[in-house]
């Protein structure tokens, strides 16, 4: 049985090959930046922009090359798809100018998850780089992300303890 990763689980791990502390990662950026959506865009400190288009799944590799914007953009320098390591009997389906980033699980020291680079991106000699506005902007959407993703832990636990105080209410009456 082949042990499926998630979207969200490449995500992290992509953004930790990359290093958030060396570069500004920010997933699922396309509002506010007038640019098609990136499922992570990264900026170094250079201020070149990278993207990397995460897919799980072999029909959603060929939705990808349906998309009109064909990941373009005067302001990504290397383009990544990133992809479990079940999927690289679909490389036929990734364009030549993207690099290849494989995300692989072993178990032989419990759940270990590593990013390996299979073929680097062609850069873009275009290329510009981000303005100090613009990389502020996208440090600003990354940011509001976080708040959002606060307020969904504190519902959570909310309702952890809001059943629990049900079944412990349930649990008395029967006892009563």
């Amino acid at each position: 049985m082949i042990d499926k990763f998630s979207t969200i689980e490449i995500e992290t791990r992509v953004a930790q090959y990359f290093g958030p502390r060396q570069n500004l990662i920010v997933p699922n950026i396309s509002w506010g930046m007038n640019i098609h959506e990136c499922d992570l865009l990264i900026v170094r400190k250079s201020g070149y922009g990278i993207e990397v288009e995460i897919k799980i799944s072999r029909a959603d590799l060929k939705k990808d090359i349906e998309k009109p914007h064909n990941h373009s953009d005067n302001r990504i320098r290397e383009f990544y798809f990133a992809i479990p390591d079940y999927l690289q009997d679909s490389i036929e389906l990734i364009p030549e100018h993207a690099g290849i980033i494989v995300v692989s699980r072993y178990y032989s020291y419990g759940d270990h998850v590593i990013c390996k680079t299979l073929r680097g991106a062609k850069v873009n000699k275009n290329c510009i780089k981000f303005s100090q506005e613009e990389m502020f902007n996208i440090a600003r959407l990354g940011t509001m992300r976080i708040w959002s993703l606060k307020r969904k832990i504190i519902e959570t636990r909310r309702k952890k303890y809001k059943h629990r105080v049900n079944s412990f209410k349930k649990q008395l009456s029967l006892e009563i």
